[in-house]
């Protein structure tokens, strides 16, 4: 029975400690909890012998010294666990906006594997701004056929229609996050030179990677049809054709790019973006820019696909992309 009590006891403290460490309680205060924890052994109140009682199997063949040690101990175990979790909160936590500048309604719509629509989700969810999806259906286009925009992404903020992925981002942010952060201008100019080679390199290299032959073409085309907005006759029809066609397609885009092997493209550009970090664990510093939720948007949806997996295994950029997921993982969406 001792035992038990002990062990709820312990147990209680340590789950209390460390909810409240990522609920956002100072570590002052987590360090103050823990120090009365240990201090309660050795207090000469009736309640403390009580306390001392449940922890007698381990103060039996001790003096009331070496008991009060093990309760430090214990103690000093869990602030260290605690301060290491209210730590880990700290550096990798989303970035919501104050609630008076979120936009009320907010409309996406897009393609689920488009990585240009990716983009633009990752700043939505990452700044933790609700957002309603709409998947367009990409042979009939009927559900955007209200826009002279015949593209995706098209983003409506409150009844303004936004175009573009990466302006859509710049204005968001111009709009958003003035008054959240001032960066410097070095700071500004590497931001926007990532974000360029973004539009105008990495997202060149995924389509001869994701179609490089027949097999990744059809399990690409799985994804899309599963993902997509279309019938069940078009799920079939546009997966085998579909997939046919971008065979093809991605080996004018290798021509067209200069690539002569599609993986070793991927890769080299998953280092260049691991060398731009430059030990950083963002190429924000301590938490992600603009540029880094750009190469994680397009990224994201050939991830868990074979070259997304293949990237992972064969370069560094692994561990960024886990802390990304992390961060920018849990979506703010609800899908109409």
């Amino acid at each position: 029975m001792t035992m038990r009590r002990a062990s709820t006891l312990a147990t209680s403290v340590l789950s209390n400690t460390l909810a409240n460490a990522h609920g956002g309680v100072g570590a002052s205060t987590v360090h103050h909890r823990l120090l009365q924890v240990a201090l309660f052994c050795s207090s000469s109140t009736t309640n403390s012998y009580t306390h001392r009682r449940w922890f007698s199997p381990f103060f039996s063949s001790s003096s009331s010294g070496s008991a009060r040690g093990v309760c430090l101990g214990l103690a000093g175990a869990l602030a260290s666990v605690a301060t290491a979790a209210s730590l880990s909160q700290s550096v990798y936590a989303k970035e919501p906006l104050p609630s008076e500048v979120v936009p009320k309604d907010v409309i996406l719509y897009q393609y689920e594997a488009c990585p240009f629509c990716n983009k633009v989700k990752a700043f939505l969810d990452y700044y933790d701004i609700p957002y309603r999806v709409v998947e367009v259906n990409p042979i009939s286009k009927k559900e955007i056929k209200w826009s002279d925009y015949k593209k995706v992404p098209i983003l409506m903020v409150d009844g303004e229609q936004l175009v573009d992925s990466s302006a859509i981002i710049d204005q968001l942010s111009v709009k958003l996050l003035s008054e959240k952060s001032i960066n410097s201008a070095s700071d500004e100019d590497e931001e926007k030179k990532w974000r360029g080679w973004v539009d105008n390199h990495l997202v060149h290299v995924l389509s001869p990677n994701i179609y490089r032959n027949t097999s990744e073409a059809l399990e690409s085309f799985d994804y899309i049809t599963k993902q997509g907005n279309f019938s069940f006759s078009q799920k079939i029809t546009v997966k085998y054709a579909g997939a046919a066609a971008m065979y093809f397609v991605s080996k004018n885009l290798k021509k067209k790019y200069n690539i002569t092997d599609e993986r070793a493209a991927l890769y080299e550009a998953a280092e260049t973006w691991v060398n731009a970090l430059n030990g950083r664990e963002f190429l924000g510093g301590s938490k992600p820019n603009l540029a880094d939720l750009a190469v994680y948007g397009v990224l994201r949806p050939i991830r868990y696909l074979t070259s997304g997996k293949d990237m992972v295994e064969n370069t560094r950029i692994g561990d960024w992309y886990t802390r990304m997921e992390k961060l920018v993982g849990e979506s703010s969406r609800i899908k109409v």
